[in-house]
């Protein structure tokens, strides 16, 4: 139920934003301009290595679902000169061909207050559709079916689906399905490409047994191919999953829509850099799902942030001190040299590769010189990624943590809207495009030793400049020797600042950071999965078969590095993972390990040491992604030098976890 003044208000502040070839909203009144824009002619901000052979038909598309909220709330866009602009022809421009949609059944509260994320109603789809349709651009529709966010943590069925049976849900997703595209297509919005469900890696509507999953699929290709058929409309319908670095049940879900018999045409993955492995992994992913399937396949979304600033209070997805692999320069010309890899990963995949949509880069910071003054905004016309409002259909997440944008820090606009050098990517890609070389980052450094290891810091840091190219110069550190030797187990920082004459390019900073590990004395070998041999550890599946616990490569899932043992089973979770350490002086030692994990409806697990004989155990348990668990079991002692230390892991199906930083180490002297 849409608040009406609200809507009123939105015409309203959407007409004052829109300078050129912007319709008002009314679908009876829209007419598709085709306004006639061509590609900047201006000098490159940015290197842009050439993507060999890609199509004049390659999607270069951006979901921009959240602008109509941000320009309700006073956001206001520019062009490269300074003007204020219609932010779609600033996009068309820049090379942009084609616009995402998400789309929510109803995201309002009873009493018409919005959720947030932008309002992503039906209504809100077709502003955003014919403004795009008057650039010339394509649209892919991204229902969620849901009132608010689907994604891999959470598919939350429609407020008015939810008493519903499983038929009975199927039909109503029939039926709001072709009622939307009917009132899209005939309000003008050129819709291309329909997405059934967003990151449906976990469900969709409610829905978490995959069967039932599968029927709703269904479902909505059914109802996509009978609406293209009705108004002679070609749709390419796309079905939506994420994290290709977990390969083989990325990979199980489009050999289970073939199982099922599914009618669809695309299968797409979001791939960020910093979460989902490696361009390689993503193109032979992609790759293999197109060659066995005949799919077409793309990225439905993508992103990468400019800046580690938060511009409006409210914190980012990725900001300092992200658990992540921020694998290219936290820069302008690292946002951009993001996007082309990935585009180029896409292509790669030859005529089957159709596309990449760079997620939210127009979301930046609404007006306001107090957090109190951007609440009002977001609160008001639903510009931040959610609003106490929300909390009513999902109280346990956007009832906690309610607040702006997330995403301001990966936008390709700056925080004022004005557009960043990095939107023009879109615009090279065919030909390439250079510019004059500058400096643009320093590389941090990491470093790892034991509890009274000498620390000694890097004697150079590595300037990374804006064509890729990279030059080690010396540094100096805040940190004296006496210092280092006073920190203790945990994490430390020093700073450095380059040792040079001059400051570098304008907004070069010459300081960097080195992050020093220092870790507790640990006896075992390999204790936190990060070599490749792994053959000091004994895994034994306790149940016969059904167990699945290997080593997974994945930075977020990782309490320290990169790897982390990882467990999953579609059946019963059942295993012992341990490690047995002779030739240790006799004395008294302790044992401890991290871990989180979810969906355990049942689970008994521990861990435990063996030595002289006695069997020594601690319970443990997890509770969620990055709640994390770190079980110790003290006094454990030995007089023959031996002692074996694992964890026995018991959950229910389909709950799963990470295992990571083992440790066996001295106990501390009474």
């Amino acid at each position: 139920m849409k608040n009406t003044s609200l809507a009123a208000c939105a015409g309203i502040l959407l007409a004052a934003a829109c300078l050129t070839g912007c319709s008002n909203g009314s679908k009876e009144s829209f007419v598709p301009q085709n306004t006639d824009v061509t590609a900047l002619d201006r000098p490159a901000q940015i290197f842009v290595k050439q993507v060999e052979g890609l199509s004049e038909d390659f999607w270069l598309g951006v979901d921009v679902s959240s602008v109509l909220a941000e320009e309700e709330s006073g956001v206001v866009y520019y062009n490269e000169d300074g003007e204020q602009q219609d932010i779609f022809r600033t996009l068309k421009e820049n090379g942009v061909n084609a616009v995402r949609i998400r789309v929510w059944n109803d995201p309002w509260d009873d009493a018409g207050n919005s959720y947030g994320g932008g309002h992503n109603d039906l209504d809100t789809a077709i502003t955003i559709g014919q403004r795009a349709t008057d650039y010339g651009m394509s649209v892919l529709i991204d229902f969620h079916y849901s009132d608010f966010w689907a994604d891999p943590n959470k598919q939350m069925v429609p407020k008015a689906w939810a008493e519903m049976s499983l038929d009975e849900k199927c039909k109503a997703l029939t039926a709001y399905t072709e009622d939307s595209l009917n009132a899209l297509l005939e309000a003008g919005v050129n819709v291309t490409a329909v997405q059934v469900g967003n990151e449906t890696t976990t469900g969709m509507a409610g829905e978490k047994n995959w069967d039932s999953v599968l029927k709703l699929f269904s479902a909505g290709c059914d109802a996509v191919r009978q609406v293209s058929e009705k108004k002679k409309h070609p749709l390419e319908i796309v079905l939506h999953f994420t994290n290709p670095e977990n390969r083989s049940q990325f990979l199980s879900f489009a050999r289970s829509l073939d199982n099922a018999g599914i009618d669809y045409d695309i299968f797409a993955t979001s791939y960020y850099p910093f979460w989902h492995g490696t361009l390689e992994n993503l193109t032979s992913a992609l790759s293999e799902i197109a060659s066995t399937y005949q799919k077409k396949v793309m990225v439905a979304e993508v992103s990468y942030c400019y800046t580690l600033q938060d511009g409006d209070g409210s914190g980012n997805s990725v900001g300092e001190g992200a658990a992540c692999d921020l694998n290219y320069p936290v820069s302008v010309q690292g946002q951009a040299d993001a996007v082309r890899d990935v585009v180029e990963a896409v292509a790669s995949c030859g005529d089957a590769g159709v596309g990449v949509f760079y997620w939210e880069p127009a979301w930046i910071p609404v007006p306001g010189d107090t957090y109190e003054a951007r609440q009002a905004l977001w609160e008001a016309n639903g510009a931040g990624w959610a609003s106490s409002y929300g909390g009513s259909y999902d109280p346990n997440d956007a009832g906690r943590y309610y607040g702006g944008s997330s995403w301001d820090n990966q936008a390709m606009f700056d925080f004022e809207g004005h557009p960043l050098p990095s939107l023009s990517v879109f615009r090279y890609l065919a030909a390439g495009a250079e510019t004059t070389l500058q400096e643009i980052a320093l590389r941090d450094s990491e470093l790892t030793v034991r509890i009274g290891d000498e620390i000694l810091l890097p004697e150079t840091a590595t300037v990374i400049y804006n064509d890729g190219s990279e030059k080690d110069e010396a540094v100096t550190w805040d940190a004296s020797p006496e210092v280092l030797a006073g920190w203790g187990v945990g994490d430390h920082t020093a700073t450095g600042t380059l040792v040079r004459d001059t400051a570098g390019a304008a907004g070069f900073d010459p300081s960097c950071k080195c992050t020093v590990h220092i870790l507790d004395m640990n006896y075992l070998q390999n204790y936190s999965f990060e070599e490749d041999d792994t053959s000091m550890w004994v895994i034994t599946d306790v149940s016969g078969t059904t167990s699945e616990a290997y080593i997974i490569d994945k930075p977020s899932d990782a309490v320290t590095g990169n790897k982390s043992m990882h467990f999953y089973s579609t059946g019963n979770v059942d295993f012992t993972i341990e490690q047995t350490v002779t030739g240790l002086a006799p004395g008294t030692y302790y044992f401890q390990i991290t871990l989180h994990g979810g969906d355990a409806t049942t689970q008994d697990m521990s861990i435990y040491a063996i030595a002289d004989g006695q069997t020594y155990t601690t319970p443990t348990d997890v509770g969620g992604w990055t709640s994390y668990r770190s079980p110790r079991i003290e006094a454990i002692t030995t007089t023959d030098g031996t002692i074996t230390v694992g964890a026995h892991i018991v959950s229910s199906p389909g709950s799963w976890g990470n295992l990571d930083d083992f440790i066996l180490a001295p106990a501390a002297a009474e």
